[in-house]
């Protein structure tokens, strides 16, 4: 693997992403493999500044458009600073959310439309690109009851939205999934936690090994 593999981990609120990526990132280093895992919006200091912009509980009369913009400038400095360095130096870039949140969730969720959402992304990565994406599909009514027995995790803006909007959502995600089946591979996250993290790592590991 000449190049670095960029990996993305998707999926609505609740679907556990942020857990199963530190346990994935620590199973692959134990393996020898040169990893770093990320999270958007954030990773770096100027994401992170936009992410508590974006995210904050207070801004729900924040414009649609302006969400859309703010996560791809977000999206910007991410790559430029660390994403790209890092795959430029031959690691493993496993990354909490990316352009696909967007689709879904300002695209499809927000109505602003796919496309024009596409648009203004690809002026932003340019041609940067996961070579694998999980979705780990969850309900909302799962995800969303899951997020509030968890007394650890702080509640954001976009926790605060109705149910209709998390359903087109993920509705937003199954249209990816069918437009990308070759870059997006489905896991049915309302497992039990082991069998989750262990259908992960199979799709990590045999995509991993027809680069290596």
């Amino acid at each position: 693997m000449n190049r670095g593999y960029f990996i993305t981990i998707e999926g609505g609120e609740g679907a556990g992403k942020t857990s199963l990526i530190t346990r994935l990132v620590n199973t692959l280093q134990e393996k020898g493999m040169s990893v770093v895992a990320t999270r958007e919006p954030g990773g770096i200091p100027i994401a992170e500044k936009i992410r508590t912009v974006i995210l904050d509980t207070e801004h729900t009369m924040m414009d649609a458009r302006t969400e859309a913009l703010l996560y791809a400038a977000s999206r910007r400095q991410h790559l430029v600073e660390k994403v790209i360095p890092a795959l430029e130096e031959g690691k493993i870039v496993i990354c909490d959310r990316f352009v696909d949140s967007s689709l879904a969730y300002q695209g499809h969720a927000r109505g602003l439309g796919m496309d024009d959402v596409w648009a203004i992304n690809q002026f932003a990565i340019k041609d940067t690109m996961p070579m694998l994406t999980v979705f780990m599909d969850v309900t909302p009514e799962v995800g969303l009851a899951r997020i509030s027995q968890a007394g650890d995790r702080e509640i954001n803006r976009l926790d605060l939205e109705l149910h209709s909007f998390h359903e087109r959502v993920r509705e937003g995600y199954q249209l990816l999934l069918s437009q990308y089946p070759e870059r997006i591979e489905l896991v049915n996250a309302e497992l039990e936690r082991e069998e989750v993290f262990q259908a992960v790592l199979s799709i990590v590991e045999r995509r991993l090994k027809e680069v290596m």
